[in-house]
């Protein structure tokens, strides 16, 4: 019988290999990868402050939830609902605008914070 430590070590297992899935299938998500990593560059350049760092990481944290959220139900539907159905065509379209509405904010905020440094307002 497992152990609960046995128990927590497969579910981190099992966690990082969901996070592998999503990345080697699905191209939005590598983008919002590759976003990342030009925001933090950006945050070191820019000399973004604490709060800033903090409402960042939070907006990434929010995309790559959603993004995850999103493959995870997508995958669901496709199993329950192989051939195409208007309903499940509907949930599909339902998550993916999910995944819209945290991109947007995360640009949204990221150009609130980004904006001003650059003096492009001035």
């Amino acid at each position: 019988m497992p152990t609960n430590q046995h128990k927590r070590k497969n579910s981190f297992i099992y966690a990082i290999n969901g996070i592998i899935e999503v990345t080697k299938t699905q191209w939005n998500f590598r983008f919002h990868l590759i976003s990342i990593i030009v925001v933090v560059i950006s945050g070191i350049y820019f000399k973004v402050t604490a709060t800033e760092w903090m409402a960042l990481t939070g907006v990434i944290g929010l995309v790559l939830v959603s993004e995850t959220m999103n493959t995870a139900i997508e995958y669901l539907v496709n199993l329950v609902s192989p051939e195409w159905n208007e309903l499940a065509g509907k949930v599909k379209d339902i998550t993916a605008g999910a995944v819209l509405i945290s991109a947007v904010i995360a640009l949204i905020t990221g150009l609130l914070i980004f904006v001003p440094k650059t003096g492009l307002l001035e």
